[in-house]
């Protein structure tokens, strides 16, 4: 990967106004063009909201309010792994504060693995709820996470 002085990595930029293109007419088309970028590249990078700010001719600051409003965006790297907890009502009948808790505190030191909470996976029956890399689980328990997705250190 080859960045100019500026620190602008032109393939990123390219592939970002690659991706933009067919949106390009439609000044509201920003929610989707931040979806695609985020989709074939991992995150948004402050140059990818600067080269949409110029797509869009929007100002810098309307295309970061969205990405910093969005909890689905995210502006770094990804980690290898990613756990999710529901934490919705029916989840929360069945013991899913307490699986949260444990679940940070597994995976409070691991170097490769997110774990984020979320409200309702349509799951309820099954609960407490969660997805272990985008896989969906019932009846979770730290145990089982650990086993799947076992917490790497640093």
């Amino acid at each position: 990967m080859s960045t100019r002085h500026d620190g602008v990595d032109p393939e990123r930029e390219a592939t970002v106004r690659t991706l933009v293109a067919r949106y390009a007419a439609h000044r509201t088309a920003l929610l989707p063009m931040l979806h695609d970028v985020q989709e074939h590249l991992g995150y948004i990078s402050r140059q990818d909201i600067l080269t949409l700010a110029d797509v869009l001719n929007l100002s810098i600051a309307d295309v970061h309010g969205v990405v910093s409003f969005y909890t689905d965006f995210r502006t770094s790297p990804p980690p290898p792994h990613r756990i999710s907890v529901c934490r919705g009502e029916a989840c929360q009948a069945v013991g899913c504060e307490a699986l949260y808790a444990a679940t940070l505190t597994a995976y409070r030191e691991s170097v490769d693995t997110e774990v984020t909470e979320v409200f309702c996976l349509g799951n309820c029956a099954l609960g407490p709820s969660g997805t272990a890399d985008g896989r969906l689980l019932g009846r979770l328990t730290v145990d089982r996470l650990t086993a799947l997705i076992p917490p790497a250190r640093a």
